[in-house]
């Protein structure tokens, strides 16, 4: 039985691990789930893991492997040895390999689908060859992701509906969480506060964090608005 996912993933981003040291220390202890993403990895490598590992944090490896499925089995294969919590592939890349996907992971780490990117907006789709709504594509990559036993998807906090009729324990990954909804690269976005509520598993904050003049207890804000959202909940109940 895995361990149960903390509810808050910081974004690590960048090129080296020395500028994200300060902020790490300052983060250490806090029940959150370090992302280790594209930039870091490619310019670190998976030895970027194991020091988050020996930071004290679990780490959400966010990849988005997509590929063809012996392929992204492999990866997933070799991802799980480096004892991760989290891990992205891409539900475009089909029943396949996604299936793929949940059978290197079973019982070693959490795979979850990405539906559809949150950098995305409806006007961007028809360019990348898709003629259904944004919302009705994203419906059916997340049946698609608990189709093929996936852990979870990722989607928009806009899209979380379209899980209520999933198990609770499908893991609902939340990303562009801002102090503000709206604003920058990110087109779907909404508060900790307003995903939390939504039914949100892991929310991923980056720049509300890093950027903040004390990312501890920009950190701390957040968590107590996940907390105050789930007290709130069951109190409407």
């Amino acid at each position: 039985m895995m361990n149960p996912l903390p509810r808050l993933a910081i974004a690590l981003d960048g090129t080296s691990v020395e500028p994200l040291e300060p902020i790490l220390d300052q983060l250490h202890g806090l029940p959150v789930l370090a992302k280790v993403g594209l930039s870091l990895y490619t310019a670190v490598g998976p030895s970027i893991v194991h020091h988050m590992r020996m930071a004290g944090f679990e780490v959400f490896l966010d990849l988005k492997f997509h590929d063809i499925p012996h392929q992204v089995g492999l990866a997933v294969a070799a991802a799980a040895k480096l004892d991760v919590a989290l891990l992205t592939v891409h539900a475009a890349g089909g029943r396949a390999m996604l299936e793929a996907a949940a059978e290197s992971a079973r019982g070693r780490t959490r795979v979850v689908a990405v539906s559809v990117l949150t950098s995305l907006s409806p006007a961007d789709l028809p360019q990348i060859g898709i003629d259904g709504d944004l919302q009705s594509t994203v419906a059916k990559r997340l049946q698609l992701a608990r189709d093929c036993g996936l852990a979870g998807a990722v989607m928009s906090p806009h899209e979380l509906h379209l899980t209520r009729d999933f198990p609770k324990s499908f893991v609902r990954v939340v990303p562009g969480i801002r102090a503000t909804a709206g604003g920058d690269d990110q087109a779907r976005t909404a508060t900790a506060r307003e995903a939390a509520a939504a039914g949100a598993t892991v929310l991923v904050v980056g720049r509300p964090i890093l950027s903040a003049a004390d990312p501890r207890a920009a950190a701390e804000q957040i968590l107590a608005e996940i907390a105050a959202s789930g007290e709130s909940h069951v109190q409407s109940r």
